[in-house]
């Protein structure tokens, strides 16, 4: 059981909480539940009900440690016949089980119709297939002995739990069977989970859909929450409308974060399928498993992740972009430097500046904020909305300007509160882990000592860094790198003090992040993130250092306890949340709230201490944070994503969403009245798209600050905001042929760089190099002996290399085109076993597949070291895999 799946099953607890009575597998689990756990877990379905047995049993199963529990509890499900709460759990998608959701809701408005007119005795043998065998056992016996009535009751409430996507047809056709009366009621159209209801559009979206309905390149800039998507919708119908007898018009939307991806997906098949036209989507989390290829030429409207489609130009599986017919770019400000929106544009541009006779697609960019960079004036403000517009071979901004008041009845703008706050003014919690960091550094320091003079660079400031900030994570991440190219003479002593430094920087990173989490969350908080470090510590290889380093920690531990559980220790900031939440709440109880804050750490401290606050548990907060790894903590999976922000829109009891800039851009938010931005702010792109996330009528924005220089940062930004749309309302006064010129000047200068740029093509270093573990040192292979599989992957051929590594079955394995990922790969070395990458079937062939990050490469003649993060940096001379040299 990996720590992803235990995340994901906490995530979807809601759906199991809804289906599954533990009572029918409870005799499947006995070698993990004990006695007293199955006897709490029977007493509580006879005395508050299934759901409430479902949630204790999921309480106790989440907190169990044994090995293999996790498939028991999958072959549980298997035995007792949740076939389809097996499948949606093995395969972490719910789409079956919520699309049968509208009849749980049409059954419960007409169970006191189906009580008094279906026998459930007369249907039962038809729909039983659709039920858990005890549940057909005890509908019989409830009839016996209660009634036929009671009988109904018992098999509506059997059916709301049924995890069977075919028990709504099932049941319309034994009621028509009997030709029950109720079955004029109980209507089902296998469509009805894909209905879109037609929307009328408002004239503000028409005015916004226009100019690009007229076949112009445009970027729409209009607020957060006034339907853009909803507008693109529009715009790409009337663009596959267009099209004469015999031609077809192919769309790309694209999408930069998977949840936003997902939720575009389902929208544009929801609303395109029902006319006829085919809807596709791929992303970096799909691709492995569908040909790009076949999904572009089998479909009419495709959404993508960019970089599918700058991976797809590159590797030719996607011949050019004349393949599409209007290209739609959300959150279009990111086109710029090297995000694959610019990349994509960079091979339109050289396609429309080269002299192409293919047709070029249409180009639509969507934003709620177009930005002006670091602009000082309107005229600098407008020269960088002018190469936004050249990035994306746009002249015609749409904004609304004939129907603001339509848009501001729809789209409320929040009012805008600054709150300065007070921080601790002793604090004697980082008094104590100031002297542990001081210590560890002093450990650290004392490794060069050892080695006289040589030291590294940055090693020296070290007392010049302020603990507890981020500037202090950054020098962090300096030192390790340059721990990891540190060379000696004596190779195990080197590999001694590179363990140790990265021991000690490793330390003092958790340091560092206790203290960003007590400055701004409580000082409890703060310490159990640490106890669960050292607990993890403890668990793992726990060296002499480890062991000195957690004893350390230790022997501080007791006075830390007293100092977190101390009342007067209380951090101000929370008071003035918690009081403002109050406030908010006690004036209109249907609040609905989005809490930003700065890190991962942050949300899971601050959602800790709005479930242990009486005052506000009732807000039963929701989180929401970002996919990538920060500081080897997982962020959350996309279905544990989906899942949080549908909780959010329709559990009316989850009436706070604490989260990261992952809700800023672009994801669909229920409505909600209050957002707070707690020691958040970023540029003025990101100061519209939170504000806009307060979409109700009456909302507010707080910002809550100890630092004055955020607040005043914040008033530029509002500012910045004031003179982004003077500078649009100056561009739309031009004459469309001088904003045309002006564009296509820029994009000819802007191509005469990057061609000058980009012809310098790196030459291959054909000589041999060694790889070493980044960790230890340890050594692994030469490249001579590194062969390229499918473009991408790489492997390493020959004995001599199997042994320098140990593998483990991995935790979710898989297949993807040719390849069965099988085990994970580790440094064999003792003490170190640093995840140097997978162990793959590819075809007949078992192989290692190693990723470039975990090693350092060192020239032989010179011995110098160099890191690189991806392969693609690395220009050694790439020999492609050969299936006759493996038979050799």
């Amino acid at each position: 059981m990996t720590a992803e799946e235990r995340r994901n099953l906490r995530a979807f607890q809601d759906y199991v909480i809804k289906i599954l009575d533990p009572t029918y597998i409870l005799s499947y689990m006995s070698p993990w539940f004990k006695d007293d756990e199955v006897q709490y877990i029977r007493a509580e379905k006879n005395n508050k009900g299934t759901m409430e047995a479902a949630s204790l049993f999921l309480k106790f199963l989440l907190e169990l440690q044994e090995e293999g529990w996790f498939r028991g509890f999958l072959d549980a499900l298997a035995h007792a016949g949740y076939s389809g709460l097996y499948e949606a759990i093995e395969s972490w998608d719910f789409q079956t089980i919520e699309r049968l959701e509208e009849y749980r809701s049409l059954l419960k408005r007409l169970q006191p119709e189906f009580k008094t007119t279906v026998n459930p005795k007369d249907i039962l043998p038809e729909v039983s297939k659709c039920l858990i065998s005890q549940e057909c056992e005890e509908i019989m016996q409830v009839c016996s002995n209660k009634g036929l009535m009671a009988g109904a009751e018992k098999m509506v409430e059997c059916f709301l739990r049924s995890d069977k996507e075919n028990w709504p047809k099932t049941l319309k056709l034994a009621l028509d069977k009997e030709e029950s009366k109720f079955s004029e009621l109980w209507t089902v159209d296998k469509e009805v989970s894909h209905i879109y209801t037609p929307v009328k559009p408002r004239n503000y979206q028409l005015e916004l859909a226009l100019p690009a309905k007229e076949g112009k390149n445009t970027i729409i800039c209009a607020p957060t929450g006034c339907g853009k998507t909803f507008v693109s919708l529009l715009i790409c119908e009337h663009h596959l409308k267009k099209f004469p007898q015999g031609q077809k018009g192919k769309v790309v939307f694209f999408a930069v974060q998977l949840p936003v991806y997902e939720q575009q997906k389902s929208v544009f098949s929801n609303y395109f399928e029902r006319l006829g036209y085919k809807v596709a989507g791929v992303s970096g989390a799909t691709s492995e498993n569908v040909s790009v290829k076949q999904i572009v030429e089998n479909n009419d409207i495709i959404i993508l992740t960019p970089q599918i489609l700058v991976n797809s130009l590159k590797n030719g599986t996607i011949p050019s972009l004349s393949v599409f017919t209007l290209m739609i770019f959300d959150e279009c400000h990111n086109t710029g430097k090297h995000h694959p929106y610019n990349m994509i544009m960079f091979n339109y541009l050289d396609q429309k500046l080269g002299g192409s006779s293919d047709p070029l697609p249409q180009v639509i960019g969507l934003t709620a904020s177009v930005g002006i960079g670091d602009a000082k004036s309107t005229a600098e403000a407008v020269e960088y909305i002018c190469r936004l517009c050249a990035s994306l071979d746009t002249s015609v901004i749409a904004t609304v300007k004939d129907n603001l008041e339509e848009l501001e009845e729809i789209v409320y703008k929040p009012q805008k509160f600054f709150r300065k706050v007070e921080s601790r003014t002793t604090d004697r919690f980082k008094c104590i882990i100031s002297q542990l960091m001081r210590e560890t550094e002093s450990l650290a320091k004392s490794i060069f000592d050892e080695i006289g003079t040589i030291t590294l660079e940055g090693i020296s400031q070290i007392q010049n860094r302020e603990f507890g900030t981020q500037k202090y994570e950054q020098w962090i991440v300096t030192v390790q790198k340059a721990c990891t190219v540190f060379q000696l003479p004596d190779k195990d002593e080197e590999s001694r003090i590179c363990k140790a430094l990265f021991l000690y920087t490793s330390h003092l990173r958790k340091y560092n992040d206790a203290l960003i989490i007590n400055e701004h969350a409580r000082m409890k908080d703060a310490l159990d993130y640490l106890k669960d470090f050292f607990t993890n510590v403890r668990a793992a290889g726990f060296d002499e250092i480890e062991q000195d380093l957690t004893r350390r920690f230790e022997e501080k531990l007791q006075k830390l306890e007293s100092v977190s559980m101390d009342p007067s220790n209380e951090n101000p900031k929370l008071k003035d949340l918690c009081f403002i939440l109050q406030e908010e709440y006690h004036l209109n109880p249907e609040s609905r709230t989005i809490l930003f804050v700065k890190t991962r750490a942050l949300v899971d401290a601050l959602k800790k201490w709005i479930e242990e606050n009486s005052e506000l548990s009732f807000l039963k907060p929701g989180i929401l944070t970002g996919r990538g790894k920060t500081n080897q903590n997982t962020g959350m999976t996309l279905p544990a994503q989906k899942c949080a922000l549908d909780a959010f829109r329709t559990n009316g009891d989850k009436k706070i969403l604490i989260a990261t800039s992952v809700a800023d851009e672009g994801i669909d938010i229920a409505e909600c009245n209050l957002v707070i931005l707690y020691e958040y702010v970023g540029n003025v792109i990101k100061m519209i798209q939170t504000r806009g996330r307060g979409r109700a009528r009456g909302s507010k924005c707080f910002l809550l600050t100890s630092n004055a220089v955020v607040i005043e940062k914040e008033k530029i930004n509002i500012y910045k905001e004031k003179m982004m749309n003077d500078s649009i309302s100056m561009l739309q006064t031009w004459n469309e042929a001088v904003f045309k010129e002006k564009v296509l000047q820029i994009q000819i200068q802007e191509k005469v760089i990057r061609d000058r740029q980009g012809k310098v093509e790196p030459v291959p270093d054909k000589e041999n190099k060694k790889l070493l573990c980044r960790k230890c040192k340890a050594f692994a292979c030469y490249t001579v002996d590194i062969r390229v599989v499918e473009e991408c992957h790489y492997t390493v051929v020959g004995d001599a290399f199997r042994k320098c590594f140990v593998s483990k079955l991995h935790p979710k394995p898989k297949s993807f085109g040719y390849f069965e990922k099988r085990a994970k790969i580790f440094c064999a070395r003792p003490n170190c076993s640093h995840d140097w990458g997978i162990h793959v079937k590819y075809k007949i062939f078992e192989i290692p597949v190693i990723k470039i990050e975990s090693f350092v490469v060192e020239d032989i003649a010179t011995g110098a070291q160099k890191l690189y993060a991806k392969w693609k940096d690395f220009h050694f001379e790439k020999i492609p895999f050969d299936a006759k040299e493996m038979s050799k």
